[in-house]
Parts: C-alpha cells; sequence; structure tokens
C-alpha cells in the first residue's frame, strides 16, 4: 500500500500542479489530503478543480472551515489590520467559488482512516485528531505531544497545519506532517522578516506486509513564476504576499 499525502496547498494551484505530476511518476494506490486546501493563495478556484478532479479524501482544515463560516476559532490573537486584509482575501476566494466548489469543501471530514493492512491504520488529521488548531512541531514538549496523540499509538499518523516537514514517534508507530504543498516556510523567522520557501512538500507513506517506509519530498520552482500568477490574479494585498518570495 503506498499512499501520498498532501497538504496545505491555500490555493497555490502552480505548485499543486507539480506535486500532482511527481505523486503519478512514484505510483501510488491512494491519494489523502490533510487540509487547508483553498484559501489564501491566488488560485483558489484553480486549486479546488484538480481536487475535486483527484478525487480523494480531504480532511477540514482550519483555514478551510474559516472560508466556509467566516467564522475564527479565538484561538490566535489576531491584530484588527490583519484581519481586515484576512477579511478581504476571503471575500475574493469565495467569489471565485462555485455552489458546487462549496459543497464540496463542506464534505471534508474532521478525521480520515485508511487501513493500511491487518490492524494497521493511517489517522489522517489538520491539527490533532480532535481540533484542527492544535499545532504539533519538532519542538513540542512530549507531555503536550501525548496530550494529543498518545490515545491514538496503535495508528500510523499523519497531521497538516505547521507547513512543516517532521516525523516523531509515538509508540510502536509515529506521526509525520509531510510539509505544505502551497506555502512552505521555516518555522523560525525574524520578527517583520518572513519569507516563504519557493519548494512544494508532501509525502508517500508505503506499508508492506509489516514493512513500513516513508517518504518526504521537496520539489523545487523559480518564485517568479508564482510572484507572476499573483501579480495578475486579482487577490487583494497581493504585495504583501509577493513580498514573502523576494
Amino acid at each position: 500500500m503506498r499512499i501520498a499525502v498532501i497538504s496545505d496547498m491555500h490555493g497555490n494551484d502552480f505548485a499543486f500542479e507539480k506535486v500532482e505530476a511527481d505523486i503519478k511518476k512514484h505510483g501510488v494506490d491512494q491519494i489523502v489530503c490533510l487540509g487547508d486546501a483553498i484559501q489564501g493563495g491566488p488560485q483558489p478556484a484553480e486549486t479546488v478543480k484538480r481536487l475535486r478532479k483527484m478525487n480523494c479524501p480531504v480532511v477540514m482544515g482550519n483555514a478551510d472551515d474559516w472560508l466556509i463560516t467566516g467564522m475564527d476559532s479565538g484561538r490566535e490573537a489576531i491584530p484588527p489590520e490583519r484581519l481586515k486584509k484576512m477579511d478581504a482575501i476571503r471575500e475574493w476566494s469565495l467569489s471565485k467559488l462555485s455552489d458546487e466548489d462549496l459543497k464540496f469543501m463542506k464534505a471534508f471530514q474532521p478525521t480520515v482512516t485508511i487501513n493500511l493492512e491487518n490492524d494497521l491504520d493511517l489517522l489522517c488529521f489538520h491539527g490533532s485528531p480532535t481540533d484542527f488548531d492544535d499545532v504539533i512541531r519538532n519542538i513540542t514538549p512530549e507531555e503536550e505531544f501525548q496530550k494529543y496523540l498518545g490515545a491514538y499509538s496503535r495508528n500510523i499518523l499523519a497531521g497538516g497545519h505547521t507547513h512543516a516537514q517532521q516525523i516523531r514517534r509515538n509508540g510502536e508507530f509515529f506521526f509525520f506532517n509531510p510539509g505544505s504543498v502551497g506555502f512552505a516556510y521555516g518555522a523560525y523567522q525574524p520578527d517583520g522578516q518572513f519569507k516563504a520557501d519557493a519548494w512544494a512538500e508532501y509525502a508517500i507513506l508505503t506499508v508492506e506486509k509489516g514493512d513500513i517506509g516513508l517518504q518526504f519530498f521537496r520539489l523545487p520552482y523559480n518564485a517568479r513564476d508564482v510572484i507572476e500568477i499573483y501579480r495578475v490574479s486579482g487577490r487583494p494585498f497581493a504585495e504583501d504576499a509577493i513580498a514573502q518570495y523576494q
């Protein structure tokens, strides 16, 4: 069983197309998406179209839920000026999506379970199995990590949300994050100097007769291509996004 795990496209269909093409080269049995697929980037309609054609299970991410409902969880204190920009980008994104697109998004699931073999499952989620806003990093203290995931140690676990590739043991198995397809970035950056990475990330999990393998992929691209897409997209505050790639 070979499963491609993708996450956090954030409306960047340019990067998503590259990942889809690379997945096809590797020959997988299943694709699963861990959420945050549409909102934020310059290509919401193109991204949802590709995801719909992929016909794979999709987890509901926090950005997906916010795009659909406009309701913020309140877990993160967002400055009013930033929230104003987010609202404008959300309204623009919604204007690009059809009723069928939104119906498709509303069917995203809190978690997705895929049987790998015998009694071993892959449990997929966005933040944690119980909350798409939970943050699990490679430096998350073990006590906190176990609070989120300890009860699920009989499964292999896959989560997104933090845009950072990682693998971490959990009981006999492990948790992994495939990284971000559409908006990869380093977790620790100086204040006011945020930079996005010009590459797309995903992972492939292989399970065969008890043998388990995990491959992380990082596909570089020319940042100028993404910058040009933003420039012609009409997305509000495109200049802010462009500055992240310069």
